[in-house]
């Protein structure tokens, strides 16, 4: 059962840390010259590297807002889950770290569901980049995760 336990803190370790990298990354978008994430937008012109904060726009903060509210979701489920498994009830379940758990994988998966259909395509080439590939990776593991908490007992 430690062994259980321990894989499950790992896990959750390595969605935080997806999340942590996905959010400060600054490859959502490659491509035509530049890199574009969630905070700037860089690009490589006369042999120079100019960047400029995000665009304004309502679904780019909104972008921005569910993956910061998903890296504190997920945290706070860590935290939970430490503070359970040492003050919960023998045969008590980890209902409050499973709501956390799985909000967050909701913020994730809403914030690059907006991303997808929101991001402008110029027909310059522009792909997505690693850092939205780690948001979604991050969303089934937190889910999966948020389910396990549910499903997980504290025994004796």
């Amino acid at each position: 059962m430690l062994l259980f336990l321990l894989g499950v803190l790992v896990l959750h370790l390595i969605i935080l840390v997806l999340l942590i990298v996905s959010t400060a990354a600054s490859a959502w978008s490659v491509g035509g010259g530049g890199t574009t994430d969630l905070w700037y937008s860089c690009m490589t012109t006369n042999g120079g590297y100019h960047c400029k904060p995000a665009g304004n726009e309502d679904w780019i903060q909104a972008v921005q807002a569910l993956m910061i509210l998903s890296l504190l979701f997920c945290f706070f489920s860590l935290i939970a889950f430490v503070f359970q498994l040492f003050k919960l009830v023998k045969g008590g379940r980890f209902f409050f770290t499973a709501i956390f758990q799985i909000l967050a994988s909701v913020f994730v998966m809403c914030a690059a569901i907006i991303y997808t259909v929101m991001s402008p395509d110029d027909g310059t080439g522009v792909q997505f980049g690693y850092a939205y590939v780690l948001a979604w990776v991050a969303f089934p593991l937190c889910l999966i995760s948020g389910l396990i908490y549910i499903v997980l007992r504290k025994k004796e």
